[in-house]
């Protein structure tokens, strides 16, 4: 449940409210983990009314997309398969690309990561992994620019980044920044690369529940081979 006597920073409040008026910042428990390594992100409330996107809302949600305020499906999938089976991480140097709310690189940490580099554009989105990893007590280390990036590191996550066709460059970058690759994505189904193969497929939903097509809730994910 979330918990209710929590007040959200107010970067993220104002951040929000300046592309969705009036929408809250709530404290969400993630489903579907383990008992002893819950996770809790700050995200949209889960009763918001979709009634309030007016065609002037959406139109910012566009130009401005704030995706930290859910956990897409890709990412709480990706943080369930690192909290599940934590050796894929264990006292390692993690990077995660596009990080969003911070939900995989906080699920790696707690896995048990030596280091955890959340990496995004966006300062805000920064901003929500900061937060979020204050709230779940653990340590990241933040990246604007995977350029900027001054060593290799032992693994590079990335959930729903492929999203457009014209990211699929990274898949070579990230192969420059990191000795292994897991990208996990609910948008794509095979992006045929000849360094990637699918090795699984997995079932997860947004949260907030945004009632998607039953085809955006089956997560494939992929390794560097």
């Amino acid at each position: 449940m979330p918990s209710q006597s929590l007040v959200p920073p107010r970067v993220l409040s104002e951040a929000l409210q300046a592309i969705i008026p009036r929408a809250q910042l709530q404290c969400q428990s993630l489903p579907n983990l383990p008992a002893q390594r819950p996770l809790q992100l700050w995200l949209i409330e889960d009763c918001f009314s979709h009634t309030q996107l007016n065609d002037e809302v959406v139109s910012k949600i566009w130009q401005n997309t704030p995706y930290w305020i859910f956990c897409w499906a890709s990412g709480l999938a990706m943080a369930q398969w690192l909290l599940n089976e934590p050796e894929h991480v264990k006292d390692k140097t993690v990077l995660d690309f596009g990080a969003g709310s911070g939900v995989v690189g906080i699920a790696a940490k707690r896995a048990g990561a030596k280091r955890v580099i959340c990496c995004d554009i966006d300062a805000i989105s920064l901003a929500a992994c900061h937060a979020n990893a204050v709230l779940n007590q653990v340590e990241l280390d933040y990246l604007e620019d995977l350029y900027s990036l001054d060593h290799k590191v032992d693994i590079l996550l990335a959930a729903d980044v492929l999203y457009d066709q014209a990211n699929r460059f990274l898949l070579d970058d990230f192969l420059k920044c990191a000795d292994q690759i897991w990208v996990a994505d609910s948008r794509v189904r095979d992006f045929k690369h000849d360094r990637y193969k699918q090795v699984m497929r997995c079932a997860a939903t947004t949260v907030p529940d945004l009632d998607e097509s039953e085809e955006f809730n089956q997560v494939n994910f992929y390794k560097s081979i």
